[in-house]
């Protein structure tokens, strides 16, 4: 009997999953993971069980938004306690990696004392022993550097942990990804697979590709007393197609946030993907999945943050991604991980590398990483790049979350790219804390001063304008500011007219708009077809 063709629904959510926490990068990197394991969940777990009634107050609490707490309408605390056990158990490795780390930082804290640090491999926790080279700066200050590709191929990387939940969404609500695991319930399917699991390929096609449900069941060992629940994610009814571009010109899409599309009819490239699939009704216009190509050139990435690296958007993609291009680092620094480690772990091929000014051309477009300064804390991250972009005679300058510390490097850089066409540059200008993102890395405690001195901002309007100034733009756009109600629960932003990342763009907007320069702050979706012929090379 020929089985019927189903498609999966348009708001099925395939949710990546680490030890049933959200999943983002630092989640997936052995060493980042292991901090993250110790100085996050694990704290925030001890907290929910000793007093969930706190956690639930907090929640309600505007001004805790972001916070360490736990979400969840009912007492969930046997469920937390239960995944606590299951932590202890299943991650012991990685807890036993953080205590290592945290006790070699003591270690050469004391005793380097600028003399040469080969006597101090002895004294390197057991478990840490070929995993680290003990180095100075050129201030005689000691420190380490992982060898991260040998983590990777070490028990302290575990896919076991690795899960995909699947459920059904028809809003934007959800829990802060960072401090509120997924638990059981009774809308959810939790599938224990690694996510680098060519399963999740196979479903993901089935948005525009049907197929029988007992097929893609078998694939994915759907046990059957989940079949039920599982069946209710397909349906007979085919999705709109997707209209290839095919114009003469350039086409941009804003998909919100720092997501944008450019398409011409040789090339489709997506900067930061972060999609609003789900297709449900909303009061802010969006595009969605039915508005992404079937095959997409080039990904490309531009900072190791969860606001810019989603796997919930990137794995259903990764079948129709042929590159994906990175920042390069190779300082082996706990807080600079590899980001090509990374995507080529969770399943993705063509993973390229690009470092500072170095251009990457195909056919008559040319890809160049450009530096990007600050919203990393002062920290030394160098998997950070903005991206020139060349088609033809056209030319886009993606500054994402960048902010320009000092205008002289832009001048220097005009003076090798020329001006450019287009600027998008992220506003969020005061940005939270240090400890917010990085705490869990840290060996030691911060004074709150510092913290909060030492934050994750971007460009104001005093830092911004210098881009206009020196890169002379015929039109600018304001992005990466969180406001969608789909990014609420990865950004927790919630901005009102007197927040001061809406004043400060809105200065930048206006003054562009004086200058005779189109200007934007980017909400929801936008389309742009530029109106003017490609030149030929």
């Amino acid at each position: 009997m020929e089985q019927k063709l189903c498609y999966l629904k348009p708001n099925v959510v395939i949710e990546p999953l680490v030890q049933r926490w959200y999943a983002w990068s630092h989640l997936i990197s052995p060493a980042t993971a292991a901090m993250n394991v110790k100085g996050r969940h694990l704290k925030i777990m001890n907290s929910y069980i000793q007093s969930p009634q706190i956690h639930a107050a907090a929640v309600l609490n505007p001004k805790m938004l972001g916070g360490p707490f736990m979400d969840y309408k009912t007492d969930r605390s046997a469920d937390v306690k239960k995944l606590k056990e299951e932590t202890l158990q299943k991650q012991k490795d990685s807890i036993a990696i953080a205590d290592a780390v945290a006790e070699l930082d003591l270690m050469l804290k004391t005793s380097a004392k600028g003399y040469s640090l080969e006597a101090l491999y002895e004294k390197v926790p057991d478990i840490l022993k070929g995993y680290v080279e003990l180095v100075y700066d050129l201030n005689n200050q000691a420190s380490f550097r992982l060898f991260e590709s040998l983590l990777y191929r070490s028990r302290f990387y575990d896919k076991s942990v690795q899960s995909i939940a699947l459920w059904i969404t028809d809003n934007d609500e959800r829990p802060f990804c960072l401090s509120t695991p997924r638990l059981d319930a009774e809308n959810i399917l939790h599938l224990n697979l690694p996510l680098d699991h060519n399963g999740i390929d196979v479903l993901s096609k089935m948005k525009r590709n049907p197929r029988p449900v007992d097929e893609i069941a078998e694939i994915l060992r759907i046990e059957d007393h989940d079949r039920p629940l599982f069946d209710t994610f397909f349906t007979e009814k085919q999705h709109p197609a997707y209209r290839k571009y095919d114009g003469p010109f350039v086409r941009m899409r804003y998909f919100g946030h720092a997501c944008i599309l450019i398409e011409t009819k040789d090339v489709c490239i997506l900067v930061d993907p972060l999609i609003s699939y789900y297709g449900y009704e909303s009061s802010v216009s969006h595009f969605s999945d039915i508005d992404i190509p079937d095959v997409i050139d080039y990904v490309l990435i531009t900072h190791n943050h969860q606001d810019h690296i989603l796997f919930e958007t990137l794995l259903p993609l990764r079948h129709k991604i042929r590159n994906v291009i990175v920042p390069r680092t190779m300082t082996g620094a706990l807080q600079d991980p590899s980001l090509k480690l990374v995507f080529e772990h969770v399943g993705f091929k063509n993973v390229r590398e690009i470092g500072e000014m170095e251009e990457m051309r195909f056919g008559n477009c040319s890809i160049t990483g450009i530096p990007f300064t600050g919203e990393h804390s002062d920290l030394n991250v160098m998997a950070k790049t903005c991206y020139h972009i060349a088609i033809d005679h056209f030319t886009f300058l993606f500054v994402a979350d960048s902010r320009v510390l000092e205008a002289k490097l832009y001048e220097h850089i005009h003076r090798i790219t020329g001006d450019v066409d287009v600027i998008f540059l992220g506003m969020e200008c005061d940005g939270a804390p240090l400890t917010w993102l990085y705490g869990p890395l840290l060996t030691e405690e911060l004074a709150r001063d510092k913290d909060q001195s030492r934050r994750l901002s971007g460009s104001n309007y005093e830092k911004g304008i210098n881009l206009v100034n020196i890169f002379n733009p015929r039109e600018t756009y304001v992005y990466a500011m969180g406001q969608e109600p789909w990014l609420e629960f990865i950004s927790t932003v919630r901005y009102t007219n007197a927040s001061n990342p809406i004043i400060q763009s809105n200065m930048l907007v206006e003054e562009c708009a004086k200058r005779g320069i189109i200007a934007e702050r980017l909400f929801g979706e936008k389309e742009i077809l530029y109106q003017r012929e490609l030149q030929p090379a």
